[in-house]
């Protein structure tokens, strides 16, 4: 099971990661940002995974059948990171195509240094 996340959390990047590149467009590219984030998720889970694992609410199950909630912490800190990333760079491209009428990174040239 958990190789089957790391696998599945493996190619979201490369997905991801590929679409960075050949984008085009910026809300293009803040997209394939987010396919890049969710394989975290896949690979928070991945590591946090036990199988026959509970809940660690309660403190009468032994540590060894317990869910590690360190991972679930990390998995939501995520959540949030990645939400606020992806609102500052859709802001970015919307001033970018107020400034500039475009979201064409080529055609930003005023940009350029």
């Amino acid at each position: 099971m958990r190789m089957l996340l790391f696998c599945c959390a493996g190619w979201l990047l490369l997905i991801g990661c590929y679409g960075i590149v050949v984008s085009r467009n910026l809300i293009h590219t803040v997209i394939c940002l987010v396919v890049c984030q969710s394989s975290t998720y896949l690979i928070l889970l991945g590591i946090g995974y036990r199988s026959g694992g509970t809940a660690p609410v309660f403190s009468d199950t032994s540590p060894s059948t317990v869910v590690d909630p360190v991972v679930q912490a990390l998995c939501l800190t995520d959540v949030v990171v990645s939400a606020t990333v992806i609102a500052l760079f859709l802001a970015l491209a919307l001033q970018a195509h107020k400034q500039h009428g475009t979201v064409d990174p080529d055609e930003l040239t005023s940009l350029r240094g």
